[in-house]
């Protein structure tokens, strides 16, 4: 089963530092307060103030694309070869634009958000893709 073959380490740590930079990225002195206003919300709390449930639920979503990128570097590494840190945070970009990005541009237009809102929610998930790849290519 390929799961096995994965580096579950590099995993760990990429998921740590994607976390970590979505943390910096949606933090009160960056991102956070023209995302949540440009969402439209005032003084209420993120997640209807179940904050638990919200990061337990984003760890668990950052998981599952640390373990997607994962899976992807691991499948074009066995078709093509080693991938290193420059194929991994090339190919973290790659998912991070046409995955992520591509997927959620209509589901902000069509909610009403907007580009900002889609700007600033791409912006993190682009750059997290971008580093879980470097590290998982680091560790081969």
């Amino acid at each position: 089963m390929f799961l096995l073959d994965l580096n579950w380490l590099a995993i760990l740590i990429g998921f740590v530092v994607a976390f970590a930079a979505g943390a910096l990225w949606f933090g009160p002195k960056t991102f956070f307060p023209v995302w949540w206003k440009a969402m439209g919300k005032g003084d209420e709390t993120p997640g209807g103030g179940n904050m638990g449930l919200v990061f337990g639920l984003t760890a668990l979503g950052a998981l599952v694309q640390v373990i997607a990128v994962a899976s992807v570097i691991h499948f074009v590494d066995l078709a093509a070869g080693p991938v290193g840190p420059l194929g991994g945070a090339l190919t973290g970009l790659l998912l991070g634009v046409g995955f992520a990005a591509a997927s959620s541009l209509s589901h902000r237009l069509f909610a009403g958000q907007g580009l900002k809102v889609w700007i600033i929610e791409v912006g993190s998930d682009v750059l997290n893709y971008t580093l879980v790849g470097l590290v998982i290519g680091l560790f081969g």
